[in-house]
């Protein structure tokens, strides 16, 4: 193992976000937790969103609200849209207004294509695609409304879509969470066509392989990690910080040139390693 693994992580500018608003989804654990803890150092007030795991989401909220910026948990299914709605409504009414939306909710239901169900495949799509599409809408709606506001952004309004290097990476066993990453890419692109005239930025993260707990049992013992190693070129397991300060740095004015991108944060997963000795 590299002897960077576990190394801190660098610091963020305290103030490079004050003033803003941010809504992260699915934020009460893995990279949407980091994400929110970094926004708030970065000077944001933060909603922390869960659907499950209250107790969490409050916690995370409270170390946010730490930095002395202000943050709330508030519990919402992405997929459905009556609760988008109510969330995104009742975030405005309580903060002011959404700067930065991090559509990060996601979850895997895997199995081989012979044996995946119609619920596996619908329930992925509808969090993992389906939902990022409402929060974006809703989320856009804000931004056109009140537009452009100098002294707290050069842009409108930030959307982060959350994807993974599977949108681009075919990935056998998980065809409903490949296919909504896909479609994560195309719809983020598409906004971002669409929404950029108004001065909103749409723009996604991908990672590779982090720790986190959805995919612990590809990383936590040695032989799992030597097995993972051999796809990353820079020879080591991503942290979830490494995913927080990409979506920080994509919300802030130091980005604002930079519209539909995907940013891939993978340790060159994507250059396809297999090749380096030939093909």
């Amino acid at each position: 193992m590299n002897s960077a693994e576990g190394a801190p992580r660098g610091v963020i500018p305290a103030r490079l976000l004050h003033g803003q608003k941010a809504l992260v989804t699915g934020a009460n654990s893995g990279i949407g937790k980091a994400t929110a803890l970094a926004l708030g150092r970065a000077g944001a007030d933060v909603v922390v969103n869960y659907v499950a795991g209250r107790e969490a989401a409050e916690e995370v909220a409270e170390e946010i609200a730490s930095f002395g910026v202000r943050s709330a948990a508030y519990e919402a299914d992405v997929s459905r849209e009556d609760q988008v709605v109510a969330m995104t409504d009742r975030m405005v009414q309580e903060f002011g207004t959404i700067d930065i939306l991090v559509a990060n909710a996601g979850l895997q239901r895997d199995a081989a294509i012979t044996e995946m169900t119609l619920a596996q495949w619908q329930k992925v799509i509808d969090v993992n695609l389906t939902g990022q599409f409402l929060c974006a809408r809703e989320a856009a709606k804000e931004f056109r409304r009140r537009g452009v506001v100098p002294e707290v952004s050069r842009a409108a309004g930030k959307i982060i879509c959350m994807s993974s290097v599977h949108q681009i990476i075919p990935w056998a066993g998980h065809v409903n969470y490949a296919s909504s990453k896909g479609g994560v890419q195309m719809m983020m692109q598409t906004l971002a066509q669409e929404l950029a005239p108004e001065k909103i930025r749409v723009n996604a993260v991908a990672p590779g392989a982090i720790k986190t707990p959805i995919n612990r049992a590809a990383w936590e013992t040695p032989e799992a990690r030597k097995d993972l190693l051999r796809l990353i070129p820079y020879d080591r397991v991503g942290e979830p910080d490494d995913i927080a300060h990409a979506v920080v740095a994509l919300s802030s004015d130091l980005m604002d040139y930079v519209v539909g991108t995907t940013l891939y944060v993978d340790g060159g997963m994507t250059l396809f390693p297999g090749f380096a000795t030939g093909g």
